[in-house]
């Protein structure tokens, strides 16, 4: 898994060398497994520097998070789950800053859109119309 090619999009493809790892001790309560193991993982991107970017998705990527990417994981006990969770989270960070929106077109509402509409309205107008007491010049 680590070996391996992340990738982000159909089209985005990231080599597993230009991640650059860290470990370090997690803090936090844990006991004695906690206090000798480095199982706090750093996993950062360099957006600029890397080969598997296009000149589009680099820019796009800089714009939105930065020339570099830091992320940081020690939820986990174990180093190969905090691992795997910075690499899913890596994954969603540059997935999501590279998403494209397509563009709203405007449209308007068809002849028997308003029609359906306005008899909604009217028959909302009766159903209120019977719930109401009768005035007293009604009697």
């Amino acid at each position: 898994m680590f070996g391996q090619p992340l990738r982000v999009t159909r089209t985005c493809v990231i080599a597993p060398d230009e991640l650059e790892w860290s470990f370090s001790g997690s803090g936090g309560p844990g006991g004695q497994h906690a206090n000798t193991s480095n199982t706090r993982v750093e996993l950062r991107f360099d957006v600029e520097a890397s080969g598997s970017l296009g000149p589009r998705q680099r820019a796009r990527l800089i714009e939105r998070l930065g020339p570099r990417v830091r992320i940081v994981a020690s939820e986990r006990r174990s180093q190969l789950q905090n691992r795997e969770l910075a690499l899913e989270r890596l994954q969603g960070r540059l997935a999501a800053a590279l998403h494209i929106d397509p563009p709203r077109v405007a449209t308007r509402p068809s002849r028997s859109a308003k029609r359906a509409r306005v008899e909604q309205k009217r028959r909302q107008g009766e159903r209120k119309q019977t719930r109401r007491a009768p005035r007293a010049d009604e009697y």
